[in-house]
């Protein structure tokens, strides 16, 4: 057993991705018309959407949340690990984005898997009404209202459910007290990993080391 951590080297990297970074070829087709479309090129990565659909697969997850979409990448990544009357809600406050995104949906033959909601998210939570429990929520969006979606989307999560955040190492500046990169953002960040540790409702969290690191907890 050891304490140490074993840094990511570029071999290291390639050796991993290659193994476990299962993604379908057609998500990298979306990559590049989502470039093409001017969708910034920041979704998250293959080995992050393979620990995603393990998680889905492991946990028996069929109703997602997803809060702040971009071009679907993470969604259709997810929907793919579900069953086929499974569904991951897409709430994305860019209409161009969320159009891509239903029209991919539809190119992937997953729009029966996809439901996307238009608009400001806390808005479109505060008249969310699902039909079902929710099993899992993955949040990407604007990192100052991170745990204010988290509060918003709980009533709807079940017991045992998951909730998780990326970007929670905010582009390796989550320790400075003082960012110089994007201090807003940074600082949403570490007040959501903050509250996420105290949170009462959620037993503690734990992070997950991949990409620019995504913190996870469960609903008590």
């Amino acid at each position: 057993m050891s304490i140490q951590h074993t840094l990511l080297t570029e071999p290291i990297t390639q050796y991993v991705d290659s193994l476990f970074s299962h993604q379908n070829p057609a998500l990298d087709n979306v990559l590049i018309q989502a470039e093409q479309a001017g969708i910034p090129p920041i979704s998250i990565g293959a080995l992050q959407g393979s620990f995603l659909q393990t998680l889905i697969r492991a946990t028996n997850a069929k109703y997602i949340v997803e809060i702040g979409s971009l071009a679907g990448y993470s969604a259709f990544t997810m929907a793919e690990a579900l069953p086929s009357d499974g569904m991951v809600h897409c709430f994305e406050v860019q209409k161009n984005y969320a159009e891509f995104i239903i029209s991919q949906a539809d190119a992937l033959k997953l729009s029966h898997n996809i439901t996307v909601h238009i608009g400001e998210a806390l808005k479109q939570l505060s008249v969310f009404s699902p039909e079902n429990t929710i099993d899992l929520v993955f949040i990407d969006a604007d990192k100052p209202n991170y745990i204010n979606y988290v509060d918003a989307i709980l009533p709807f999560v079940k017991s045992g459910g998951i909730i998780i955040g990326d970007n929670a190492l905010a582009w390796g500046y989550v320790a400075d007290s003082e960012p110089d990169f994007e201090p807003e953002n940074v600082k949403g960040i570490q007040s959501f990993n903050k509250a996420l540790s105290e949170h009462p409702l959620l037993f503690p969290p734990c992070l997950i080391p991949l990409g620019d690191g995504m913190a996870m907890a469960v609903k008590k």
